[in-house]
C-alpha cells in the first residue's frame, strides 16, 4: 500500500478545536480523549460553576444560530486582483472586496493575533439601510450569489426595518458572529473602535461585554459629528454619535494625542528663562485644608516679604519641601511686576510629555464632523461621488493616534465603506513617519441607479472605496515628490512610506470540495471520477498560489520568489521557510532538490503524482530523510 501523504486543510482554522485548546490549556483533566466532561468541569470550578439557567445577560431569537455560523468554517479563497491594485511587489496594504463574514474566518490561519488595531462603522439599523443578505447567517454561496458571481432564483436582499418583528434580532445576529471572530485577530495589547448611534448603542455594550470582557471596556467616546442642529429637526436634535472602544486584555496601553497650535502657542518666556517657553498652570490643588492639612501654610512672596497662604478650600500643590525646590530652580512665576496675589507654576515646553491624554468629549473643533468629511471627499474623488456620511480624516487620525502608537501596528477595518481608515492611515504614516499597515474588508454594495456615485461610474461601493485610496495614494505621492525635491536641497533623507495596497476577491476556493452529500440515486461513481483532477479548470497557478498561502497560515501580503528547481517552476516563500510547487509533472529529481533546501514545510499537487504511488512513496521518504516533516498534496 502506497505511504499516505497528508492532505492541506483547505477549510478556514476552526474556531470550536481553537476553544477547546485553550479549555484543554487551563483544564487537561476534563478532557476524555477529544470530549469534554462538563460534569468534570464543573466540580473542577466549584463554587464559581453556575447551575441555575437563570442568568444575567442579553439574549434574543438566533443567538444560538450565531454560534454554529461562528464554528461553519470557509472554504472559499480571497483571488489575487493585480490590475486594481497599486504596487503590488512591495505593499503591505490590503484591499479585500466580498462578504466580511467569510472573509474574517479566511483570515484566521494567517493573521490570527496579528492586528494592534479595528475600527468599524457598521451600519446603525435605522431600519433604512442595508444590513447584509436577510438570512444574516451568510454562507459563501449567498455571497456569491449577492455579487452576481452565480445565479441564484429568487434571491432577495433588503433593508432591516422595523415592521420586520426581527428588528434588533436581525442586526444582533450580523454583529456577533463578526465581533466574536475579529477579536482573535486582535494582538494582545489590541483595541477596537466601534462607530454606533442610539439605535443599537445599547445592545452593542452588552455584546462586546460578552465578547470581549466587561473588564477591557475602555470607554464610550461622543463625538460631535454636527456643528449646528438642521432646522428641520422634530425633537431634541441629535449632535453626536458614540465610539465603544474595548481593549483585547489590560495589556493595551493607549498613546497620547498631539498637542494643537493653539495650544503649542500658550508657551512663551515671559521672564527669558534659559529653559526656553513656558505656560504657566495653577499652584493650588482641588483638596482643602480639612483633606490636605500638609499643605496648608505661608510661603513668602518674593518682593514684599509677607507670608502668603492659600485659600482654606483650595491649599498648595506642593509640600514645603517641594515648594523650596521651585523656588530654587526658578519655576514659579508671580506675575511680570511681581504683582501677583500668588505664584503661578511655569511648565517648560521642553518638558512635555508626548502628549494630552485623550478624554471621552470629541467636539467638531477637534475631530471633525460630517459635512467636513463629505467635502473632503467629494474633493478628492469630484463633486459627481458623492458618499453618504463619511467619517472625516480628523476622526479616524484621533483613533489612529491612540491605538496604534507603535511603527508598524496593522489595523483592520472589515466594514471599510468609502475607505476613510486607509486614507487616515496613509495620510497618517506621512506626518509622523510610522508603517502602519491597513487591510480594508468591503461587501461589493450595488449602489442605487440614478446616484451622483453611480453616474460617476461606480458600481457599487467596494469599487468606490479602492478609487479613493488610488487617489489618495496618488494625492500624498506628488506631496511627497514636491517634498523630497526641498528635502534634497536641505540635504534631508527622504523616509520611504508604503503607498500602495494588494487587491483580493472573495471567490470559491480554486479546489474541488467534497461536501459529502451523496445524489439522489444513490450513486457517487460520477463525483469520484470527478474529484480524480480536484482542481478547476479555470483557476490560475497564481490564484492557486495565494489560496495556498492563505491556508498554510501565511499574509496575504509576504514576498514570493519563483525558482526554476530540476527544470520546474517552484514557489519559495519566507526565505525558503516554504516551498509550493504546482507543477502535474513531478520527478524524482525535483523532489530531492527541493528536500536538499530544507524548507520547514513543502506542497505539492496530488495531481502532479499522475497515479505513481512508487514516486509518491519515494517524495514522502526523501522529504523525511532530509528533516522535511511537513510535507504535503493537495
Amino acid at each position: 500500500m502506497p505511504a499516505s501523504i497528508p492532505r492541506l486543510d483547505l477549510k478556514s482554522q476552526s474556531i470550536s478545536k481553537e476553544q477547546k485548546e485553550k479549555l484543554r490549556q487551563l483544564f487537561p483533566e476534563v478532557f476524555t480523549e477529544d470530549t469534554i466532561d462538563f460534569e468534570k468541569l464543573r466540580l473542577t470550578l466549584g463554587a464559581d460553576a453556575e447551575t441555575v439557567k437563570e442568568r444575567f445577560g442579553l439574549t434574543w431569537s438566533g443567538k444560538a444560530e450565531c454560534f454554529r455560523i461562528i464554528q461553519e468554517p470557509s472554504i472559499g479563497t480571497l483571488k489575487p486582483a493585480k490590475g486594481e491594485s497599486v504596487d503590488w511587489d512591495t505593499t503591505e496594504n490590503l484591499f479585500i472586496e466580498g462578504d466580511n463574514l467569510e472573509t474574517l474566518k479566511l483570515l484566521q490561519k494567517s493573521y490570527y493575533g496579528k492586528v494592534k488595531m479595528i475600527y468599524i462603522d457598521p451600519p446603525y439599523n435605522t431600519g433604512n439601510e442595508f444590513i447584509y443578505p436577510d438570512k444574516f447567517s451568510e454562507t459563501l454561496d449567498t455571497y456569491l450569489s449577492y455579487s452576481g458571481q452565480v445565479d441564484a432564483e429568487g434571491k432577495k436582499f433588503s433593508t432591516n426595518t422595523e415592521t420586520s418583528g426581527r428588528y434588533h434580532s436581525n442586526w444582533l445576529d450580523m454583529m456577533y458572529p463578526r465581533l466574536f471572530l475579529a477579536r482573535n485577530l486582535l494582538r494582545d495589547d489590541g483595541v477596537i473602535f466601534i462607530s454606533i448611534d442610539d439605535h443599537e448603542v445599547h445592545n452593542l455594550r452588552e455584546i462586546m461585554n460578552e465578547i470581549f470582557g466587561e473588564e477591557n471596556f475602555v470607554a464610550t467616546i461622543a463625538w460631535q459629528k454636527k456643528y449646528a442642529p438642521s432646522s428641520d429637526d422634530q425633537g431634541i436634535a441629535n449632535m453626536h454619535e458614540y465610539i465603544l472602544v474595548f481593549s483585547k486584555s489590560q495589556e493595551f496601553q493607549r498613546g497620547f494625542l498631539p498637542r494643537t497650535e493653539t495650544q503649542l502657542n500658550r508657551y512663551t518666556n515671559l521672564d527669558k528663562d534659559p529653559r526656553g517657553d513656558w505656560a504657566s498652570d495653577n499652584y493650588l490643588s482641588n483638596k482643602s485644608k480639612a483633606e490636605r492639612p500638609t499643605l496648608y501654610y505661608p510661603i513668602l512672596h518674593p518682593k514684599t516679604g509677607k507670608e502668603v497662604w492659600p485659600p482654606e478650600h483650595a491649599v498648595w500643590r506642593y509640600s514645603r519641601t517641594n515648594h523650596e525646590v521651585m523656588v530654587k530652580e526658578n519655576r514659579l512665576y508671580w506675575g511680570p511686576n511681581f504683582d501677583y496675589e500668588r505664584p503661578r507654576l511655569k511648565r517648560f515646553k521642553s518638558e512635555l510629555k508626548s502628549g494630552i491624554v485623550p478624554s471621552t468629549w470629541w467636539p467638531h473643533t477637534e475631530a471633525g464632523h460630517n459635512d467636513e468629511a463629505k467635502k473632503h471627499l467629494a474633493e478628492l474623488m469630484g463633486a459627481q461621488s458623492t458618499f453618504s456620511n463619511p467619517k472625516p480624516i480628523r476622526l479616524i487620525k484621533r483613533l489612529l493616534q491612540i491605538g496604534t502608537p507603535d511603527d508598524s501596528s496593522i489595523v483592520l477595518d472589515f466594514f471599510g465603506g468609502s475607505c476613510t481608515i486607509a486614507h487616515a492611515v496613509l495620510e497618517l504614516n506621512k506626518e509622523d513617519g510610522n508603517d502602519r499597515r491597513f487591510i480594508m474588508i468591503q461587501l461589493p454594495e450595488l449602489i442605487d441607479e440614478g446616484s451622483l456615485a453611480r453616474e460617476a461610474g461606480y458600481k457599487n461601493i467596494a469599487d468606490l472605496g479602492k478609487e479613493r485610496i488610488r487617489r489618495a495614494i496618488k494625492k500624498i505621492s506628488e506631496e511627497q515628490k514636491e517634498s523630497a525635491k526641498q528635502k534634497k536641497l536641505a540635504e534631508v533623507p527622504e523616509i520611504p512610506a508604503d503607498l500602495g495596497f494588494r487587491s483580493f476577491r472573495l471567490a470559491p476556493s480554486n479546489f474541488k470540495v467534497w461536501n459529502g452529500q451523496v445524489p439522489a440515486d444513490g450513486k457517487v461513481e460520477k463525483q469520484l471520477e470527478d474529484f480524480i483532477e480536484n482542481l478547476h479548470n479555470h483557476s490560475t497557478d497564481e490564484e492557486i498560489l495565494y489560496e495556498l498561502l492563505l491556508k498554510s497560515g501565511f499574509a496575504l501580503t509576504i514576498p514570493v520568489t519563483e525558482k526554476k528547481i530540476a527544470g520546474k517552476k517552484v514557489y519559495s516563500i519566507d526565505s525558503d521557510a516554504l516551498l509550493i510547487c504546482l507543477e502535474h509533472n513531478l520527478t524524482k529529481d525535483l523532489i530531492v532538490k527541493m528536500a536538499e533546501i530544507k524548507p520547514a514545510r513543502a506542497i505539492c499537487l496530488d495531481a502532479g503524482f499522475k497515479g505513481n504511488d512508487q514516486l509518491r512513496t519515494n517524495a514522502l521518504e526523501i522529504m523525511k530523510s532530509h528533516g522535511v516533516t511537513d510535507f504535503r498534496t493537495v
